[in-house]
């Protein structure tokens, strides 16, 4: 079976950073194992790599910093890499979501994974082949696909 082509938020990776267990942490597992596969983008990227020192992560992340950039390493390992060449703005309401969207359509995604669900489900453009889950429901989801 096709591994289905997935976007990350970055919400979802701090989530499963902070927590030994739940949905959050699950996804992460999924992308380690080869389960999915998690897109990435430039703006993405940058993300992800901020957010191993940002103090709401480090205050409640039981990993020491190098622990965190080696689960960052090994989960950006797993990802694909999509180039973006054409935007789709303005969209969302947040504007600094937009290229979640953008990266989901470039990359041929079936689904982003958010625990902002509201903010991406609103925008201007739909896009009818994107589904917008939370860490839950995608693994509802994943569990009836298998």
């Amino acid at each position: 079976m096709e591994r289905l082509r997935i976007v990350v938020d970055t919400n979802v990776i701090a989530a499963a950073m902070t927590s030994a267990t739940g949905s959050n942490r699950e996804v992460l597992r999924c992308c380690l194992g080869g389960v999915v596969e998690p897109l990435l983008s430039n703006a993405l990227f940058h993300e992800y790599d901020s957010l191993v020192t940002r103090p709401s992560v480090i205050a409640r992340c039981p990993l020491k910093p190098r622990e965190r950039a080696e689960l960052l390493d090994a989960f950006l390992g797993t990802c694909t890499w999509v180039r973006i060449s054409f935007r789709w703005r303005p969209n969302l309401v947040d504007e600094s979501d937009n290229h979640l969207m953008e990266l989901a359509v470039a990359g041929g995604a079936k689904t982003i994974i958010t625990n902002n669900v509201r903010d991406l489900r609103s925008g201007e453009l739909v896009f009818p082949d994107i589904d917008i889950m939370t860490p839950a429901e995608f693994l509802k989801h994943l569990r009836k696909r298998s």
